[in-house]
């Protein structure tokens, strides 16, 4: 059943339109996502479905029985509300008799006498209607969802706050009405990775239809069935997870790449004849020269450069950075960070994974000296140069243009081979800031974009101890891609917080945990590989204790200077040694995969001729090597990592 009908819808945005013509329709149970480029429109569409902007042009047509739940990026609140009547602010049948049970509990506990006997009638009547509406399991699930998102004092005002809990908040409200649709822009903002893969979990199994903006790309596999594109104005569809619109596209560009050969290469003859000013009175004369023209203007494609680079930073010295027996605490007899003591060596890259409130952004600006400790020292290296990425940057004068303000720290960076040097204009146009917005004011950027341009100043000063608190949020996918492939060749060290899995998995090789009482351990391995261990221990206790609920399992144990590999033994007791077919299977592959490449590379020239059924014939061969080296690539892969 279609839930959702989206038509010819149009919006204009600064300069020119943000998108175009947009159709498309929500089934129910899909899982969709939007993705796209900042600044291509993926939040303007999805507040525009949302009712809260308005189209230029076109219509959103809702079902009448669905229901529309919205989480928007910076969710909007009343300070004075409780977060109990936040959550239960839209009206339902439903949520009004939940929330009438709810307080009638709250208020239960503080009265006496008279009021009390009051409110236990009015108890009793709204017990019954629990039982009528059959209530109890919805109500259930409420509670889990608080309780698992961490919102337990519900008469906490709203204002009081902070940015992340306020997010939690918000997407408490929107999992608990009782709709059919939710409409999610990075719900996984704010969130720990242990709430992230239980959030991932929840839209896996939910029957509501989903339609959301995320950037976390182990969340879209899991999550979507449909994967929605903005580029060029215009929304594309793509049936399939995120791995399936990868693989799409990659094959798009292929064929793309190839037409645009074969348009230039018809080109190279035909503006030879426009030059010689063939007469346009003739009817034919002048259909072909249109077509020409039509050519000649034609969008042409642009295939992303995957823009990467490596910076000349100063080199470490032999001592980068100790610390010894560091703390600290908030509160009396509570320690968020116990004493900790660890040195950093040339080319470490650590990520830092608790859950949210356990310190983790107390551990760093420890480490940078933003905040003082309690006990123990910090000794930098003489060298040693941080670069430390914040959540929420502070610009001193937002006056400045986008180009001044990057300009401030440095006309150009000078890559890693020493020679090659970028302007500081070209840095800007890798990271998306093209054209007219180097001119802009600081002040006229959004959220996200001062959050990159933040980051494009700091890699341009060429530190060589980087620190970064949730680099990932509100990036798109794009920049998040040009960052891994510049962390994972930097040279100096890296400390890394971050809720994005798949980006913590490519840019840390090992980890410190930090537990809750405000102990650190350490882990030698990937951010995924630590989650599997943790629900494989906790699996294993709950079975002990006959099916028990059980907190999830300690982090390994961790010395003061190395992360511990204890764990290695257990995420390689599953692999076993190829069989003796498997082994020849693989031989085969060596052999077959280089003659299957050789014979795509032959046939590239006869895609280029003017023969239209020559290149149709080997268009056909080529799409067909490709997905067969696809299936032999990733078998030779498997087999590859058991030898």
């Amino acid at each position: 059943m279609n839930l959702l009908s989206i038509n010819n819808l149009t919006k204009i945005g600064r300069e020119k339109p943000l998108f175009t013509e947009v159709t498309f329709g929500l089934q129910e149970g899909e899982k969709a996502a939007l993705i796209g480029r900042n600044g291509t429109g993926k939040s303007t569409l999805l507040n525009t479905i949302a009712g809260v902007l308005q189209p230029d042009e076109g219509t959103v047509v809702l079902n009448k029985e669905a229901g529309v739940s919205f989480l928007p990026q910076t969710p909007s609140f009343e300070p004075e509300d409780t977060i109990i009547n936040h959550i239960f602010k839209h009206n339902s049948p439903k949520l009004d008799i939940i929330r009438e049970y709810t307080d009638l509990c709250n208020k239960m506990q503080s009265a006496e006498g008279e009021k009390l006997e009051k409110i236990q009638k009015a108890y009793a009547v709204v017990l019954q209607k629990m039982d009528d509406k059959d209530l109890w399991n919805y109500e259930s699930q409420i509670s889990s969802i608080l309780s698992t998102l961490g919102i337990t004092n519900l008469q906490q005002k709203m204002g009081d706050l902070s940015g992340g809990m306020v997010k939690k908040v918000a997407l408490a409200q929107v999992l608990v009405e009782d709709s059919k649709i939710l409409l999610l822009d990075e719900p996984t903002n704010h969130l720990d990775i242990t709430t992230i893969a239980w959030l991932q979990n929840y839209l896996h199994e939910t029957d509501r239809s989903v339609l959301m903006v995320t950037h976390d790309r182990y969340f879209l596999d899991a999550v979507c069935n449909n994967i929605y594109e903005i580029a060029r104005n215009k929304l594309k569809h793509y049936e399939g997870n995120y791995s399936h619109y990868l693989e799409k596209k990659e094959k798009e560009a292929e064929i793309e790449e190839n037409t645009e050969r074969r348009i230039e290469s018809v080109l190279r003859f035909e503006r030879q004849w426009l030059l010689r000013g063939p007469c346009a009175r003739g009817t034919k004369i002048k259909a072909r020269i249109d077509r020409d023209m039509q050519l000649i203007n034609r969008e042409k494609f642009k295939k992303d450069k995957g823009f990467t680079f490596e910076v000349k930073g100063k080199r470490l010295g032999g001592k980068v950075l100790e610390l010894d027996g560091i703390s600290k605490s908030y509160e009396p007899g509570k320690k968020v960070i116990s004493e900790f003591s660890y040195t950093f060596t040339k080319g470490q890259k650590i990520g830092i994974f608790g859950d949210n409130g356990s310190g983790k952004t107390t551990l760093l600006n420890l480490i940078t000296g933003t905040i003082p400790t309690d006990t123990g020292s910090i000794d930098v290296g003489v060298n040693t140069k941080f670069g430390y990425y914040v959540q929420n940057p502070v610009f001193k004068d937002t006056s400045l243009t986008v180009l001044e303000y990057i300009k401030e720290t440095a006309e150009h960076m000078t890559l890693n081979d020493g020679k090659k040097e970028v302007r500081a204009s070209k840095f800007l146009e890798e990271f998306g800031f093209e054209g007219k917005i180097q001119h802009s004011p600081v002040s006229s950027l959004s959220g996200g974009e001062r959050k990159k341009l933040y980051l494009v100043r700091l890699l341009l000063e060429n530190p060589n101890f980087l620190v970064l608190d949730e680099p990932t949020n509100d990036f798109d996918i794009f920049t998040m891609n040009i960052l891994e492939q510049f962390l994972m060749n930097y040279e100096g060290c890296l400390l890394l917080v971050s809720h994005d899995r798949y980006f913590m998995d490519k840019c840390a090789d090992s980890l410190f945990i930090l537990e809750e009482d405000g102990n650190i351990s350490g882990f030698v391995g990937k951010c995924s590989e630590y989650i599997e261990l943790r629900q494989e221990e906790q699996a294993n206790k709950a079975d002990t204790k006959g099916g028990e609920s059980l907190p999830l399992a300690p982090a390994a144990s961790a010395s003061s200077t190395t992360p511990s590999a204890g764990s290695d033994a257990t995420r390689n007791a599953g692999s076993k040694k190829l069989s003796y077919k498997e082994q020849k299977e693989f031989e085969t592959l060596d052999a077959e995969i280089p003659a299957l490449e050789a014979e795509q590379k032959e046939l590239e020239p006869q895609m280029s001729v003017s023969d239209f059924a020559t290149v149709q014939k080997a268009t056909e061969r080529y799409n067909e090597i490709s997905r067969l080296l696809e299936e032999k690539y990733q078998r030779w892969e498997e087999l590859s990592e058991r030898l």
